[in-house]
């Protein structure tokens, strides 16, 4: 698998992970943890593509 491929892997992950706690209710801080990791993924996979 590419890391381009992982990275995209890693970024649903992540992006599904933060849904699923905003709509359990989890704690306000949790999801925009959770958010901010996705943000650091998206980042990297930019950087991965120019």
């Amino acid at each position: 698998m590419s890391n381009h491929d992982f990275l995209k892997k890693q970024i649903e992950e992540k992006r599904q992970k933060m849904y699923d706690a905003y709509l359990n209710g989890s704690d306000y801080n949790n999801v925009v943890k959770l958010s901010q990791e996705l943000d650091s993924l998206l980042n990297r996979l930019s950087s991965v593509l120019l």
